[in-house]
C-alpha cells in the first residue's frame, strides 16, 4: 500500500509547461495508472483530500472551479486501486460540495460524515440545516 501526500495528487490532476515539473506529473499520474490496473494500491487520508480540493480551487493556485475540481478529484479516487477507509463518504462529500460550494470541502465531508445512520451533528452552525440527512444536535447554552 503507498499512502499519498497531496502534491502527488495535485500533479496528477495538474499539467505543467516546466519540464520538471511536467516529470513529476508523468510519475504521478503513471502511477494512478497502476493502481487503476490494480496494480498498486495507494490511499491517503481526508486530511489530505481536503488539502487537494483547497488547493485546486484557490485563487493563489490552481483557480478551477469547484464542478471541476470535484470532478477530477472523484475520477481519481474511484480508480479500482485507491483505497480510502471511507471512500464512499469521501465520494459523496465531493458531490455535496460541488452541489453547495460556498461552505467548502471540509463542511461538505463533515455533512458527509454527519448523513451516515445514527450520527448527530454537534455544531452550532445552521449553514448545516441545508443538507437533508443530517440530525444536529447542539448543546444546551448555559446562561
Amino acid at each position: 500500500m503507498i499512502h499519498l501526500d497531496a502534491n502527488i495528487i495535485l500533479r496528477a490532476l495538474s499539467k505543467a509547461n516546466e519540464p520538471a515539473v511536467k516529470r513529476m506529473n508523468h510519475a504521478a499520474a503513471n502511477l494512478f495508472r497502476l493502481a487503476e490496473q490494480g496494480v498498486v494500491e495507494v490511499t491517503s487520508s481526508d486530511a489530505v483530500i481536503a488539502e487537494v480540493a483547497f488547493i485546486l480551487t484557490a485563487k493563489a493556485h490552481y483557480q478551477l472551479a469547484v464542478s471541476e475540481a470535484a470532478g477530477r478529484l472523484t475520477g481519481l479516487l474511484q480508480l479500482r486501486g485507491v483505497k480510502l477507509r471511507n471512500k464512499g463518504v469521501v465520494i459523496r462529500a465531493l458531490e455535496i460540495w460541488e452541489n453547495n460550494p460556498k461552505p467548502g470541502f471540509v463542511d461538505a465531508l463533515t455533512a458527509s460524515y454527519a448523513m451516515q445512520p445514527g450520527v448527530e451533528l454537534a455544531t452550532f452552525d445552521s449553514d448545516f440545516d441545508q443538507f437533508s440527512g443530517i440530525v444536529r444536535w447542539q448543546p444546551p447554552l448555559q446562561s
